[in-house]
Protein backbone atom coordinates (compact mmCIF):
# COMPACT_ATOMS: atom_id res chain seq x y z
CA UNK A 1 0.00 0.00 0.00
CA UNK A 2 1.28 3.13 -1.21
CA UNK A 3 1.62 6.13 0.93
CA UNK A 4 -0.73 9.04 0.89
CA UNK A 5 -0.10 12.60 0.88
CA UNK A 6 -1.47 14.47 3.81
CA UNK A 7 -4.41 17.06 3.86
CA UNK A 8 -2.49 20.17 4.72
CA UNK A 9 -0.28 19.14 1.83
CA UNK A 10 -2.75 18.31 -0.92
CA UNK A 11 -3.98 22.35 0.04
CA UNK A 12 -0.71 23.64 -0.21
CA UNK A 13 -0.20 21.89 -3.23
CA UNK A 14 -3.31 23.22 -4.68
CA UNK A 15 -2.90 26.26 -4.17
CA UNK A 16 0.16 26.36 -6.28
CA UNK A 17 -1.46 24.78 -8.27
CA UNK A 18 -4.13 27.67 -8.76
CA UNK A 19 -1.55 29.97 -8.85
CA UNK A 20 0.20 28.45 -11.64
CA UNK A 21 -2.59 27.47 -14.00
CA UNK A 22 -3.47 31.43 -13.71
CA UNK A 23 0.23 32.49 -14.82
CA UNK A 24 -0.31 29.96 -17.16
CA UNK A 25 -3.69 31.78 -18.64
CA UNK A 26 -1.89 35.24 -18.37
CA UNK A 27 1.31 33.95 -20.87
CA UNK A 28 -1.37 32.19 -22.90
CA UNK A 29 -2.66 35.75 -24.15
CA UNK A 30 1.39 36.44 -25.09
CA UNK A 31 1.64 33.58 -26.62
CA UNK A 32 0.05 33.81 -30.17
CA UNK A 33 2.46 36.80 -30.71
CA UNK A 34 5.60 35.42 -30.32
CA UNK A 35 7.67 33.34 -33.07
CA UNK A 36 7.17 29.55 -32.98
CA UNK A 37 10.37 29.05 -31.68
CA UNK A 38 9.64 31.21 -28.39
CA UNK A 39 6.21 29.22 -28.27
CA UNK A 40 8.36 25.77 -27.61
CA UNK A 41 10.07 27.56 -25.07
CA UNK A 42 7.37 29.29 -23.18
CA UNK A 43 5.23 25.71 -23.41
CA UNK A 44 7.76 23.03 -22.18
CA UNK A 45 9.09 25.52 -19.28
CA UNK A 46 5.12 26.07 -18.40
CA UNK A 47 4.41 22.25 -18.10
CA UNK A 48 8.03 21.47 -16.75
CA UNK A 49 6.70 23.14 -14.28
CA UNK A 50 3.35 22.61 -13.45
CA UNK A 51 4.37 18.95 -13.47
CA UNK A 52 7.03 20.14 -10.67
CA UNK A 53 4.08 22.03 -8.80
CA UNK A 54 1.87 18.22 -8.42
CA UNK A 55 5.02 16.34 -7.76
CA UNK A 56 5.10 14.34 -10.91
CA UNK A 57 8.34 13.38 -12.00
CA UNK A 58 8.97 12.85 -16.08
CA UNK A 59 10.77 9.93 -17.69
CA UNK A 60 11.49 9.99 -21.13
CA UNK A 61 12.53 7.22 -23.06
CA UNK A 62 13.80 7.24 -26.83
CA UNK A 63 14.04 9.99 -29.19
CA UNK A 64 11.48 13.00 -29.57
CA UNK A 65 11.20 14.85 -33.13
CA UNK A 66 13.43 17.68 -33.73
CA UNK A 67 13.21 20.82 -35.25
CA UNK A 68 15.03 19.17 -37.75
CA UNK A 69 12.26 17.43 -38.52
CA UNK A 70 9.65 19.39 -41.11
CA UNK A 71 6.50 16.97 -40.55
CA UNK A 72 6.30 15.21 -37.56
CA UNK A 73 2.94 13.72 -36.40
CA UNK A 74 2.73 12.01 -32.57
CA UNK A 75 0.33 9.29 -31.74
CA UNK A 76 -0.32 8.73 -28.22
CA UNK A 77 -2.07 6.33 -25.73
CA UNK A 78 -4.53 8.48 -23.83
CA UNK A 79 -4.85 7.99 -19.61
CA UNK A 80 -5.04 11.55 -18.52
CA UNK A 81 -5.33 15.25 -19.18
CA UNK A 82 -1.73 15.08 -17.70
CA UNK A 83 -0.89 13.65 -21.03
CA UNK A 84 -1.17 17.10 -22.37
CA UNK A 85 1.87 18.47 -20.03
CA UNK A 86 3.73 15.49 -20.01
CA UNK A 87 4.21 16.02 -23.71
CA UNK A 88 4.37 19.59 -24.16
CA UNK A 89 7.38 19.22 -21.10
CA UNK A 90 9.50 17.38 -23.55
CA UNK A 91 8.10 18.06 -27.25
CA UNK A 92 6.18 21.06 -26.96
CA UNK A 93 3.00 20.31 -30.17
CA UNK A 94 -0.56 21.39 -31.06
CA UNK A 95 -2.75 18.80 -29.95
CA UNK A 96 -6.13 17.61 -31.02
CA UNK A 97 -8.82 17.72 -29.09
CA UNK A 98 -12.57 17.44 -28.29
CA UNK A 99 -14.58 20.54 -28.76
CA UNK A 100 -15.91 20.18 -25.19
CA UNK A 101 -12.36 20.83 -23.91
CA UNK A 102 -12.43 24.42 -25.50
CA UNK A 103 -16.22 24.99 -22.78
CA UNK A 104 -14.01 23.56 -19.85
CA UNK A 105 -13.19 26.39 -17.04
CA UNK A 106 -9.44 27.97 -17.30
CA UNK A 107 -8.38 24.73 -18.92
CA UNK A 108 -10.39 25.56 -22.42
CA UNK A 109 -9.35 29.33 -22.48
CA UNK A 110 -5.59 28.34 -21.94
CA UNK A 111 -6.31 25.37 -24.84
CA UNK A 112 -8.05 27.78 -27.03
CA UNK A 113 -5.01 30.65 -26.68
CA UNK A 114 -2.72 28.05 -27.29
CA UNK A 115 -3.41 27.16 -31.00
CA UNK A 116 -5.32 23.33 -30.40
CA UNK A 117 -7.18 21.98 -33.10
CA UNK A 118 -10.53 20.72 -31.55
CA UNK A 119 -12.66 18.62 -32.98
CA UNK A 120 -16.57 18.12 -32.81
CA UNK A 121 -17.16 14.37 -32.03
CA UNK A 122 -20.77 14.04 -32.58
CA UNK A 123 -20.36 16.02 -36.37
CA UNK A 124 -19.92 13.45 -38.96
CA UNK A 125 -18.41 15.57 -41.55
CA UNK A 126 -15.97 17.67 -39.42
CA UNK A 127 -13.19 14.75 -40.15
CA UNK A 128 -12.28 16.34 -43.71
CA UNK A 129 -12.24 19.88 -41.83
CA UNK A 130 -9.57 18.52 -38.41
CA UNK A 131 -7.38 16.54 -41.10
CA UNK A 132 -6.93 19.40 -43.33
CA UNK A 133 -6.33 21.57 -40.30
CA UNK A 134 -3.67 19.29 -39.30
CA UNK A 135 -2.06 18.95 -42.54
CA UNK A 136 -2.17 22.83 -42.87
CA UNK A 137 0.18 22.62 -39.61
CA UNK A 138 1.95 20.33 -40.10
CA UNK A 139 3.09 22.07 -43.72
CA UNK A 140 4.41 24.63 -42.10
CA UNK A 141 6.86 22.79 -39.64
CA UNK A 142 4.71 22.68 -36.44
CA UNK A 143 4.18 19.40 -34.76
CA UNK A 144 0.58 17.99 -33.78
CA UNK A 145 -0.06 15.50 -31.64
CA UNK A 146 -3.49 13.00 -31.19
CA UNK A 147 -4.96 10.63 -29.56
CA UNK A 148 -6.75 8.27 -31.53
CA UNK A 149 -8.27 6.36 -29.03
CA UNK A 150 -11.14 8.91 -28.70
CA UNK A 151 -11.35 8.74 -24.72
CA UNK A 152 -9.24 7.85 -21.46
CA UNK A 153 -8.41 4.01 -20.21
CA UNK A 154 -6.89 3.71 -16.64
CA UNK A 155 -3.40 2.68 -17.72
CA UNK A 156 -4.05 -1.25 -17.80
CA UNK A 157 -5.33 -1.36 -20.82
CA UNK A 158 -5.33 -0.03 -24.15
CA UNK A 159 -8.67 0.74 -26.26
CA UNK A 160 -8.89 0.08 -30.15
CA UNK A 161 -6.86 3.28 -32.20
CA UNK A 162 -9.42 4.92 -34.62
CA UNK A 163 -7.77 5.37 -37.85
CA UNK A 164 -10.04 8.35 -39.48
CA UNK A 165 -7.81 10.97 -38.16
CA UNK A 166 -4.19 9.46 -39.35
CA UNK A 167 -5.44 10.65 -42.61
CA UNK A 168 -3.64 14.28 -42.42
CA UNK A 169 -0.52 12.29 -42.10
CA UNK A 170 -0.49 10.49 -45.24
CA UNK A 171 -1.60 13.53 -47.18
CA UNK A 172 1.10 14.87 -46.10
CA UNK A 173 3.78 12.27 -46.07
CA UNK A 174 4.69 12.82 -42.49
CA UNK A 175 6.65 10.75 -40.05
CA UNK A 176 4.44 9.31 -37.61
CA UNK A 177 6.14 9.07 -33.90
CA UNK A 178 4.03 6.27 -31.79
CA UNK A 179 4.26 7.79 -28.07
CA UNK A 180 3.70 5.49 -25.08
CA UNK A 181 2.56 7.26 -21.78
CA UNK A 182 2.34 5.50 -18.57
CA UNK A 183 1.91 6.83 -14.55
CA UNK A 184 3.58 4.97 -12.18
CA UNK A 185 2.87 5.56 -8.12
CA UNK A 186 5.51 5.92 -5.24
CA UNK A 187 5.48 1.65 -5.55
CA UNK A 188 6.13 1.63 -9.08
CA UNK A 189 2.79 0.22 -9.87
CA UNK A 190 0.36 0.81 -11.94
CA UNK A 191 -1.40 4.57 -10.69
CA UNK A 192 -4.76 4.41 -11.33
CA UNK A 193 -5.36 7.86 -9.57
CA UNK A 194 -4.26 9.48 -12.69
CA UNK A 195 -6.32 8.32 -14.92
CA UNK A 196 -8.77 10.70 -15.77
CA UNK A 197 -11.95 8.07 -15.50
CA UNK A 198 -14.09 10.67 -14.09
CA UNK A 199 -16.23 12.93 -15.86
CA UNK A 200 -15.19 15.93 -13.49
CA UNK A 201 -12.12 17.04 -13.80
CA UNK A 202 -12.26 18.26 -10.00
CA UNK A 203 -12.63 14.62 -8.73
CA UNK A 204 -9.47 14.00 -11.19
CA UNK A 205 -7.21 16.39 -9.54
CA UNK A 206 -8.32 15.28 -6.07
CA UNK A 207 -7.14 11.81 -6.76
CA UNK A 208 -4.02 13.18 -8.35
CA UNK A 209 -3.41 14.94 -5.17
CA UNK A 210 -3.52 12.36 -2.84
CA UNK A 211 -0.42 10.75 -4.40
CA UNK A 212 3.08 11.25 -2.60
CA UNK A 213 4.30 11.27 -6.06
CA UNK A 214 3.87 9.93 -9.57
CA UNK A 215 6.30 8.83 -11.95
CA UNK A 216 5.61 9.65 -15.80
CA UNK A 217 7.04 7.65 -17.89
CA UNK A 218 7.21 8.87 -21.53
CA UNK A 219 8.55 6.83 -24.75
CA UNK A 220 8.95 7.52 -28.26
CA UNK A 221 9.13 5.09 -30.54
CA UNK A 222 11.07 4.95 -34.21
CA UNK A 223 8.86 7.44 -36.33
CA UNK A 224 6.98 5.19 -39.16
CA UNK A 225 6.79 7.18 -42.40
CA UNK A 226 3.37 6.95 -43.68
CA UNK A 227 3.66 8.30 -47.20
CA UNK A 228 3.59 4.13 -48.57
CA UNK A 229 0.83 3.39 -45.93
CA UNK A 230 -3.02 4.04 -45.63
CA UNK A 231 -4.37 5.04 -42.05
CA UNK A 232 -5.70 1.80 -41.13
CA UNK A 233 -2.32 0.23 -40.93
CA UNK A 234 -0.66 2.70 -39.43
CA UNK A 235 -3.21 2.94 -36.80
CA UNK A 236 -2.94 -0.79 -36.48
CA UNK A 237 1.33 -0.23 -36.31
CA UNK A 238 1.13 2.26 -33.97
CA UNK A 239 -1.28 0.33 -31.58
CA UNK A 240 0.38 -2.39 -31.62
CA UNK A 241 4.25 -0.53 -30.87
CA UNK A 242 2.43 1.21 -27.86
CA UNK A 243 1.11 -1.91 -26.45
CA UNK A 244 4.08 -3.64 -26.69
CA UNK A 245 6.03 -0.72 -25.30
CA UNK A 246 3.41 -0.76 -21.98
CA UNK A 247 2.86 -4.51 -22.14
CA UNK A 248 -0.92 -3.88 -22.64
CA UNK A 249 -3.67 -5.80 -23.55
CA UNK A 250 -5.90 -4.01 -26.47
CA UNK A 251 -9.60 -4.04 -25.48
CA UNK A 252 -11.99 -5.23 -28.12
CA UNK A 253 -12.86 -2.89 -31.08
CA UNK A 254 -15.63 -0.52 -31.39
CA UNK A 255 -17.24 0.35 -33.99
CA UNK A 256 -15.05 3.14 -36.29
CA UNK A 257 -17.46 6.24 -36.50
CA UNK A 258 -16.51 8.56 -39.65
CA UNK A 259 -14.70 11.74 -36.90
CA UNK A 260 -12.13 8.54 -36.27
CA UNK A 261 -13.97 8.83 -32.22
CA UNK A 262 -16.32 6.98 -30.21
CA UNK A 263 -19.60 9.23 -29.56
Amino acid sequence: MHKKTPLLLRAIRLLGLSWYLLSGIIQSFVYPHVSVHYQRRMMKKWAGGLLKVLNIKLRCHGKAPGIEIPRALLVANHVSWLDICVLMAVCPTRFVAKSEIATWPLLGLLCKNTGTLFIKRAKRNDTTRINQEIVDVLEVGERVALFPEGTTADGTYLNHFHASLLQSAVIADALVYPVSIGYKNSNDGICLEAAYMDPSLVLSLQQILTQTQINADLFFGDPIPSGMKNRRELARMIETTIAQTLSLPIRHKQPETTSGLPI
